[in-house]
This record gives structure tokens, C-alpha cells and sequence, in this order.
């Protein structure tokens, strides 16, 4: 299991410095949007953190990240076991496969924090 940080700004690119010059942290991944970024990952040795922009957040599903300045991406090796945890927790975000090999379901953990449970797409089903 790999908990990852996804913390919401307005824009990646006023971030940059702070993540990659100050703290040594490496881009690993993006997803630009038009001449910006829309989402953007980083690692530091075993350490990920996430970044994404409200805009696209609310692209990508308007109805859990409107309020959210954080969430937990969670992943998991089976989905069938992120399930059996979740055991009828209710749903925020329901469950769908994304482009990156993922499947992915979101609840709110006590408290109101957003968790985003992720495993791989079984290779039968992609």
C-alpha cells in the first residue's frame, strides 16, 4: 500500500520553485492543460506528493473537490481488497477506471478529509 498527498492550488507553476529547487523534489509526471499544468507529481527518495489545480480537479469530477484543499490517494494492489475494506462505507466519488491503469472509488474518512482508494485495472478488463 502507497499513501500519496494530491494537494489543490490555483496554478503548479508559482509551486515549482518550492518543490523542486527548495525542497530537491523531482517531477516525475505531468498533465499540462493548455499552455499550463493541470496536474503535476513529484518524489523526493520514497516520498510522492501531488499536485493538481482546482480547474482541473473540477474537470475531473466537480461534485467531491469542490471544498477540498487536500486529499489522500491511497493505493492499493487489488481493488477487490480496497472494497473488501471499504465494506458499504459510503461513496463521495464513485468508482471509475481512468486513463492511467487505475481504478479508483473515493469516500470521506471522519472528519470530512478526502480518500481516493486506487489499484490496477486487471489487464482482462482494459
Amino acid at each position: 500500500m502507497k499513501i500519496t498527498p494530491i494537494l489543490f492550488l490555483d496554478a503548479i507553476e508559482p509551486a515549482l520553485p518550492f518543490w523542486v529547487d527548495r525542497l530537491g523534489f523531482t517531477k516525475t509526471g505531468e498533465v499540462p492543460d493548455g499552455d499550463r499544468l493541470a496536474f503535476a507529481m513529484f518524489a523526493l527518495g520514497e516520498t510522492e506528493v501531488m499536485l493538481q489545480t482546482h480547474e482541473s480537479a473540477k474537470k475531473d469530477n466537480a461534485a467531491f473537490v469542490a471544498d477540498y484543499r487536500a486529499c489522500l490517494f491511497v493505493q492499493f494492489d487489488s481493488f477487490d481488497e480496497v472494497l473488501k475494506r471499504l465494506n458499504g462505507w459510503p461513496v463521495e466519488m464513485p468508482v471509475r477506471d481512468t486513463f492511467y491503469g487505475l481504478r479508483e472509488i473515493g469516500v470521506l474518512a471522519p472528519g470530512g478529509h478526502l480518500l481516493v482508494f486506487a489499484a490496477p485495472i486487471p489487464a482482462a478488463t482494459v
